[in-house]
């Protein structure tokens, strides 16, 4: 099958794909597609995340779909919530011309009377996290007596994440007569059992190795001390102005951890973990998908179940437990056709397991230099002259004022006044970078310690987050401990911009936190490009940063906005916010909320991006 036209679909499915743009199938809807429209046998589908899966058993599903007969006919089950809803989603896209089509999707985290609701209505195709289906098929509330196809999308994943029981009473008590198919990235001895206990003489298609990871996909190592871990994120981040990607992390806490540094210096991130609300990992997912943040910091468990194709980066804070989890981070970037960066950050006693990545995923890591600061400025500056050189004009705004700047600048030439632009942006950051040091490790003179694997035990992570454990590290990730203490190792964003320090009158109470400020106030401007400082949140109100040149833009713009129902006020502060809390005090007579005075340690700003 060379393209769309010639699969046999329904002519509602057709037009409606083209309209979405699909020309040509990948590799595994070519394969797929045609097997299942004319195939009653069940079929185990090896491909990495990323690669048109929802589709190659979508499009069939719906074209195989009896629209007059409202019984669930097809059941998807899938490890995330988020998962869900994407697969929802690109399915009511796929049969938006189908008059009748009902598909609804079911998981936790969310109302079961509203979902028992729908299903009551009737729904052809129901998707699923295996939990919530199999409460609902306990309950009598999903009809599971004729379903004719069963779809096991991402089983590794659903399998990682301890839904092994789950997926067991569904298999079992789903009719023996349905078709069933299995699509995984890797061909893990749990898959293997499941396809041999519940599967029939099955197909397997096979689009690339399996357990092997995307060939478009560049994968390279630093080598640093433990301690050094952070300092390389930052410097990854600094070299990479236009960074889109997933920081991995092993455990909730370190998840906390490095997003609230890297929120704290200044870098547009956020997390995404288990102790996070469903409603506040929704927010954080919208604000990636629409990049209003550029990093994402999460656990693996957190992760499964995002659908984004344009990362440029994943970078592994510290490489997975399961080999196999490689293959999975690494697949988020590299989509549709594109390159991508996988990034290991590696301390000294990880070479044995660098090595049993590599060959279980069938790669081979490149070493490459942690970046320097010669590089980094060299880097930052190129990027800033660009956006510089895009910048829209606006004639009538500036007019007034440029006789008065043509009169100040008349003394100077093309070239100092150049030089001086260039000073004035870039003095703080090429400071911090000026005797940035080596940190480096060569490969070479670290010796292989074996035994680093029995000391790389650890704590277990939170047993509260389903499947997400603490990797073995060695004791040398103690630095991390270290490097929380470590002001002077800090450095925040590094630009020499005029700041304007804000008060709002909103607080944990009113549940902002650093990323829904950052989301707001990218927002307010319909912009991710501004500058953002310090953010101080506190119980009742909060403190944070801006360009100066725009804190009159957004003061206006919030006028009128609320935030979890509460109007927002937005004023200037002078002078420094108070860590401790002391109620909702706000601006009164005889006292601004930046009267309330404390020395903070002055950090080195990023330049805008």
């Amino acid at each position: 099958m060379n393209s769309f036209n010639e699969s046999g679909l329904k002519p509602e499915i057709l037009e409606a794909i083209q309209a979405m743009g699909f020309e040509t199938p990948t590799p595994i809807q070519a394969q797929t597609i045609p097997f299942l429209l004319s195939n009653k046998r069940d079929l185990i589908g090896l491909a990495q995340t990323g690669t048109g899966k929802t589709a190659a058993f979508g499009l069939p599903s719906l074209h195989l779909t009896e629209v007059d007969n409202r019984e669930t006919q097809t059941l998807i089950l899938c490890p995330t919530r988020e998962l869900c809803l994407q697969i929802t989603k690109d399915l009511e896209n796929y049969s938006k011309n189908i008059k009748g089509m009902n598909i609804v999707p079911v998981y936790g985290g969310a109302s079961i009377e509203t979902q028992i609701r729908l299903l009551r209505k009737g729904a052809q195709v129901v998707v699923g996290t295996p939990g919530r289906t199999k409460d609902l098929i306990n309950r009598g509330k999903l009809k599971h007596e004729n379903i004719s196809r069963l779809i096991l999308d991402e089983a590794d994943e659903m399998l990682s994440m301890g839904f092994k029981d789950d997926l067991d009473a569904i298999l079992e008590n789903t009719p023996e007569e349905k078709q069933t198919l299995l699509f995984s990235a890797t061909m893990s001895r749990e898959i293997a059992r499941i396809t041999k206990t519940y599967m029939t003489d099955p197909e397997q298609i096979e689009v690339a190795g399996r357990n092997v990871a995307a060939d478009n996909v560049e994968h390279i190592f630093y080598m640093v001390q433990a301690r050094d871990r952070y300092e390389v994120l930052k410097r990854i981040a600094d070299v990479n102005p236009d960074i889109y990607g997933i920081v991995f992390c092993r455990t909730r806490q370190e998840t906390k951890d490095i997003a609230r540094k890297f929120m704290e210096d200044g870098y547009n991130a956020g997390p995404l973990h288990g102790d996070l609300s469903q409603a506040q990992r929704d927010e954080a997912m919208d604000l990636f998908r629409r990049k209003q943040l550029q990093i994402l910091v999460a656990t693996d468990v957190a992760a499964r179940g995002i659908d984004v194709n344009d990362l440029t980066h994943v970078i592994n804070y510290n490489l997975p437990e399961d080999t196999e989890a490689y293959v999975h981070r690494s697949g988020r970037t590299g989509r549709a056709g594109k390159k991508g960066i996988s990034i290991a950050i590696v301390h000294t006693r990880e070479g044995r397991k660098m090595r049993e990545v590599e060959k279980a995923a069938g790669i081979k890591f490149k070493r490459e230099k942690v970046p320097g600061g010669e590089e980094i400025v060299a880097k930052q500056l190129l990027s800033f002259i660009d956006k510089v050189g895009s910048v829209n004009v606006e004639e009538a705004q500036i007019e007034p004022f440029l006789p008065a700047i043509y009169e100040k600048m008349e003394s100077l030439s093309r070239e100092e006044l150049i030089k001086k632009f260039v000073t004035a942006e870039f003095t703080r950051f090429l400071d911090y970078y000026k005797n940035a040091r080596d940190i480096n490790v060569d490969p070479k003179n670290v010796r292989d310690d074996h035994r680093g694997d029995r000391n790389d035990r650890g704590r277990r992570g939170d047993r509260r987050d389903r499947g997400e454990r603490r990797e073995r590290g060695d004791r040398g990730d103690r630095g991390d401990r270290r490097e929380r203490g470590d002001r002077g190792d800090r450095g925040g964003r590094f630009s020499n911009t005029n700041f304007a320090r804000l008060y709002v009158n909103l607080g944990t109470n009113h549940k902002l936190n650093p990323t829904r400020l950052i989301g707001l106030i990218n927002e307010t401007l319909r912009s991710n490009n501004s500058e953002i400082g310090k953010i101080e949140i506190l119980k009742n109100f909060s403190f944070f940063e801006i360009e100066d040149k725009l804190k009159s833009n957004l003061i206006d713009g919030m006028i009128g906005k609320k935030f979890e129902g509460r109007a927002v006020l937005l004023e200037e502060s002078e002078g420094k916010g108070e860590r401790g809390d002391r109620g909702d005090r706000g601006p009164r007579s005889g006292a601004r909320p930046g009267d309330f005075k404390k020395k903070r340690e002055k950090r080195p700003r990023r330049p805008r991006t």
